[in-house]
C-alpha cells in the first residue's frame, strides 16, 4: 500500500509538471540563483559581478548597491544567455529603499528591461547601455505623475504612427505606481514589425521598425552600430541605473514557431490574453 502511494503521488507530480511545461512560459528567472545570466556594468568586463549589484534572496533578483561608495556612473545591465525575436515577456518588479550615492536625479525609482540588445560580449569596456530598446521602469516620487512602461532608444529609433522617431525617450499612457508595490509588465515583441508595452493588463505604448540609429549611447564599437539597420531580434537585459529594484519573475512564451502564420499567431496571442 504505501509502495501503491507513493508511485500514485510521482504520477501526480510529473502531470504536474508537464501541466506546468504545457503551457509553454519558460521560467528566465529560476527564482534561485542567476543561471542563464551575466552581468556587464561599465568599467568591467562582461560576466564580472561587481560588488554583488545583481544577486538572488529569498526568491527575487535584487539590484542593490551595497557595495558601492558612490555610483560613479557604473551603469549595469544582467543579461539573458539566449536571444529571441518573436515573444511575450511578463516582468513583475518593485523599487525599494534609496538611491546610492552619487546616481543621477533622472535615475531615481528608475529601471529597465532592455530588448534587442546586441551581444554583451560586443559592448566596450566603458560602454553606459547596451544598443536596444528599453522598456523603462519608473516608480512614483509619492507626488508626481510617473507612468511606467515608457520607451528610451540608447543607439535606437523607431516608427511610431507612420514617422520615424528620433528623440530618446516616450512617455507611455500607463498610470504611476507609488511606493514599493508590485507592477506587472508584459512586452509583446513581434520582430520589427510590431512591439507593445503591456503594463497591468493595458497597452500603453505601440511601436514598430526597431532599428540602430541615433545617439544616446557611449563608448561603443563603431563596428556593431550600423545605423539603419533593423532589429528583428536580440538579447535581454535587466537594469540596474543607481537604484534598488527586485525581479520576482522573469517569464517569457516564445512565439516564433506561430510567426510564419498570421492567423495562427493571431490565435495564440487570443489564447495569452493580448488583443
Amino acid at each position: 500500500m504505501r509502495y501503491l502511494f507513493v508511485v500514485l503521488l510521482l504520477l501526480s507530480l510529473q502531470v504536474t509538471a508537464q501541466k506546468k511545461n504545457a503551457s509553454g512560459w519558460m521560467q528566465l528567472f529560476n527564482g534561485k540563483d542567476l543561471s542563464g545570466w551575466s552581468p556587464k556594468i561599465t568599467g568591467y568586463p562582461f560576466k564580472e559581478n561587481f560588488g554583488n549589484t545583481f544577486s538572488v534572496e529569498n526568491g527575487v533578483m535584487k539590484v542593490k548597491y551595497d557595495a558601492y561608495d558612490t555610483f560613479n556612473e557604473r551603469f549595469g545591465h544582467i543579461f539573458y544567455k539566449n536571444k529571441y525575436g518573436y515573444y511575450l515577456m511578463q516582468v513583475e518588479y518593485r523599487f525599494t529603499g534609496d538611491q546610492v550615492k552619487g546616481g543621477p536625479g533622472w535615475a531615481y525609482r528608475n529601471s529597465g528591461v532592455m530588448i534587442h540588445c546586441q551581444a554583451p560580449e560586443t559592448m566596450g569596456l566603458k560602454q553606459d547601455f547596451p544598443i536596444s530598446l528599453e522598456v523603462q521602469l519608473l516608480g512614483g516620487n509619492g507626488k508626481d505623475e510617473r507612468p511606467t512602461g515608457n520607451l528610451c532608444t540608447p543607439g535606437t529609433n523607431v516608427v511610431m504612427n507612420g514617422k520615424l522617431q528620433t528623440n530618446h525617450c516616450f512617455n507611455s499612457t500607463s498610470k504611476t505606481y507609488h511606493g514599493d508595490q508590485w507592477v506587472t509588465v508584459q512586452v509583446l515583441v513581434l520582430g520589427d514589425s510590431l512591439i507593445q508595452h503591456i503594463v497591468e493588463g493595458k497597452v500603453v505604448m505601440q511601436y514598430e521598425q526597431p532599428q540602430i540609429g541615433n545617439g544616446n549611447v557611449s563608448n561603443f564599437d563603431p563596428a556593431v552600430k550600423k545605423d539603419g539597420m533593423l532589429l528583428k531580434e536580440g538579447y535581454i537585459s535587466l537594469q540596474s541605473e543607481s537604484h534598488p529594484v527586485e525581479f520576482r519573475k522573469v517569464e517569457l512564451f516564445d512565439l516564433a514557431p506561430y510567426a510564419k502564420d498570421p492567423a495562427t499567431l493571431a490565435k495564440k496571442l487570443k489564447e495569452l490574453g493580448i488583443r
